[in-house]
Parts: C-alpha cells; structure tokens; sequence
C-alpha cells in the first residue's frame, strides 16, 4: 500500500509541466567584452550586456548583438523539449489526460529555450588601414 502512495505522489509531482515549469523561460545574453547591445526579432533588447529576458518559451527568434568597435553577430534561438518538460508531460498523461497533456503542448511549458545562456566572444573590427602621405 505504502509503494502506491509514494507512486502516486510521484506521479502527482512530475505532472503538468504547465504548472511546475511554466510558460515563460528566463534567457540570457553574455558576451566577451561585456557592455554589448542586443536586439531580437520578436522585439525584446538592452543597452549594456549581460541581459536577461523571460521569453515565451515556445519562441524562435533571431538575435543581433553590437558593439563599438567589434563585428557584429547575429544568430538564430530556438527551443527543444527540456528533460523536466518532457517528465512533466509523461506525468501528465498518467494523472492528467489527454487534456491536461494538450495544454503542456500548445503552452509550450515542456520547451526550453537554447542557447540558454548565450555566450558569443565578439571579434574586434579591423583598423583602419593607415594611408602614407606622398
């Protein structure tokens, strides 16, 4: 009887990831030199890394990251299925249903946003070349 309790209560515990995870995600920008701009395509940005955000985590996004001096990067976020994400959705199903198993699939809350963190090294322009008077 104990082993069915316990059971129960794990099961109770893993399930939903709509309610122990969430729909939002928290993402986050460092970068090498620090004090970088940001800009993503579905219009979140900051002046000065390191930055953090909390983004929808079913989102897809771009990314573009300048500063003086230094090339700028551009790159593309997307999101998987997260390890708790996905145990949360098996336990879903178990003690939630079929519904409860929908939810968790058009919130988005079995998803994680990757990279997360960002980490970019940004590389230094080039200087200009110095012209010889004639």
């Amino acid at each position: 009887m104990k082993l069915y309790i316990l059971a129960a209560c794990g099961l109770l515990l893993s399930g939903c990831a709509t309610i122990t995870r969430g729909t939002n995600d928290t993402w986050s920008v460092n970068t090498t030199p620090v004090g970088a701009a940001v800009k993503t395509s579905n219009q979140f940005a900051c002046d000065s890394t390191p930055c953090t955000f909390k983004m929808p985590r079913k989102s897809e996004f771009d990314v573009t990251i300048s500063k003086a001096g230094y090339k700028s990067w551009t790159g593309h976020v997307t999101h998987h299925v997260a390890g708790a994400g996905g145990a949360g959705m098996a336990g879903n199903v178990l003690v939630g249903g079929i519904i409860g198993a929908g939810v968790d699939v058009s919130s988005g809350a079995m998803l994680d946003l990757v990279p997360n963190p960002l980490n970019v090294t940004l590389e230094q322009d080039a200087a200009p070349e110095q012209h010889a008077a004639k």
